[in-house]
């Protein structure tokens, strides 16, 4: 690791401070300072963004070198309610133009301020914050989303040209593969991370920024850091990567990061998933999630809980608390009214990695976005997914057909995906004990990607090794 050459550098790293991206961010900038005792680091989010944090993220590095910087909103310093009356498009696209307008910089220059005068020498900023190109200093990109969607947006204008709007994604030619793109020929037109997430504002203000990460990412980035680890994609997957990107590092998954983690995963578990989990036997119990954003519409929920009790396993199932009104009726006096040994675990949040570490989780029923999918591949866990938009569809698509250590719901070659409870029942119960080859075969494939990913990050393992070079670059000495 660097020694000499990060003695004066000073590296902010800057989150997109919406979903999951942030806590991504932080993982890696808690990974740097641990790598870099001499370098200083700012981490720099919006208020908001920070306080959503667990407040056991927000603490120093041990080497005491890492600072909590604020970004402007763009909200001309609205009132508290700011982000209940403004929705979360527009309060993207104010935070997008304030960073733009000099948002990003002044921001930047609060951080020296605060590191006694030490000017920022290289930005490690999300792929979103493109903006950090033309901040005067080298911008380092971390990409947080699946590495196929990110191919798939740098080649997004061709892809649209040849197969039309994002609205034709699913119409008459979405089975057909992606063969004529580099690194996207397991994929389908239906597969592509263009369309979906409601359309809108929302999905102008994504396309918005997924555009800038397009033009800006190949031409102005020093280096991209990919949350994956050398091996995991086909040959051809790589190389595309390594075409298209300056100095392409996988060095993830992000979470896994020496030196990321702040504190012992059960010491922040407010609802006592891990002792409930630690009650029940090996590979016996389903978890459910579908992270922060993404949400099954009302009719899937029912379908999804009656699913699960017709499993019969115990289930841990990670749900915001504004739908537990839309799950049906007595569902959750019956799953969880026998107590410890409950049938099931309905809570608000869960420590997820931690979850998926368990011995006793060996189902994972999830949307299969990026991190999901890295966190049930980490723990060993078979998946079921549910996709919603985003990159969610070829994550489902990989996860089922390319490492085949799970299925999709939506896999059936036919119309809008959707889990119904005998899908589920059936998915469930084959993924923990199934006795069918397919099922025996899916476990063992989630045993030997565990495998990939801790040899990953042996002394001499792909992402030990690219989060040296990652270091190297980001706290180089420059002129």
């Amino acid at each position: 690791m660097p020694s000499s050459s990060s003695s004066r550098s000073h590296v902010a790293v800057v989150a997109f401070p919406f979903s999951s991206h942030a806590p991504k961010l932080l993982a890696v900038a808690r990974a740097l300072a641990t790598a870099a005792p001499s370098a200083t680091f700012s981490f720099l989010s919006t208020t908001d963004s920070l306080a959503r944090l667990p407040a056991t993220a927000v603490v120093p590095a041990a080497n005491n070198n890492l600072r909590f910087v604020e970004v402007p909103t763009g909200d001309d310093g609205g009132d508290g309610d700011q982000e209940e009356i403004t929705p979360v498009w527009r309060r993207m696209e104010m935070f997008v133009e304030a960073a733009e307008g000099g948002g990003l910089r002044r921001a930047m220059e609060a951080a020296g301020d605060a590191a006694g005068g030490v000017a920022v020498s290289c930005v490690v900023g999300d792929a979103f914050m493109s903006m950090a190109a033309e901040v005067g200093v080298p911008w380092v990109a971390v990409w947080t989303g699946g590495p196929c969607a990110l191919l798939a947006h740098l080649v997004g204008d061709a892809i649209r040209e040849d197969i039309g709007d994002d609205d034709d994604l699913r119409g008459a030619r979405g089975d057909e593969l992606l063969t004529s793109y580099p690194g996207l020929g397991s994929y389908r037109v239906r597969d592509l991370p263009f369309g979906g997430g409601g359309g809108g504002d929302m999905h102008r203000v994504f396309t918005m920024l997924l555009g800038r990460v397009a033009r800006r990412l190949p031409r102005a980035a020093t280096a991209v850091a990919i949350n994956a680890f050398p091996g995991l994609f086909p040959p051809d997957v790589s190389a595309a990567l390594a075409d298209a990107l300056p100095n392409c590092l996988p060095i993830g998954p992000y979470h896994l990061l020496p030196g990321a983690a702040a504190t012992p995963a059960n010491d922040d578990d407010p609802h006592g998933c891990l002792a409930w989990l630690a009650r029940h036997p090996a590979a016996s119990v389903a978890y459910v999630s579908f992270g922060t954003v993404a949400a099954p519409p009302p009719d899937e929920l029912c379908e999804l809980a009656a699913g699960l009790e017709a499993s019969g396993a115990p289930f841990l199932w990670s749900l915001r608390e504004d739908s537990w009104p839309l799950l049906p009726p007595e569902f959750l006096d019956r799953a969880t009214k026998a107590g410890d040994s409950a049938a099931g675990l309905v809570v608000a949040w869960t420590p997820q990695a931690a979850v998926l570490r368990h011995p006793a989780v060996g189902a994972f029923v999830t949307h299969s976005g990026w991190g999901a999918v890295l966190e049930g591949m980490s723990g060993g866990v078979p998946m079921a997914c549910r996709p919603f938009f985003g990159d969610q569809h070829m994550n489902a698509r990989a996860v089922a057909r390319l490492w085949c250590f799970g299925m999709a719901f939506d896999d059936d070659g036919g119309g809008k995906p959707s889990m119904t409870r005998g899908r589920v029942a059936e998915a469930v119960a084959s993924l923990l004990a199934g006795e069918e080859e397919g099922a025996r075969m899916m476990r063992a494939r989630a045993r030997e990607l565990q495998a990939m990913v801790v040899s990953a990050f042996e002394p001499d393992g792909g992402s030990t090794k690219n989060l040296h070079k990652f270091v190297e670059i980001v706290c180089a000495r420059r002129v």
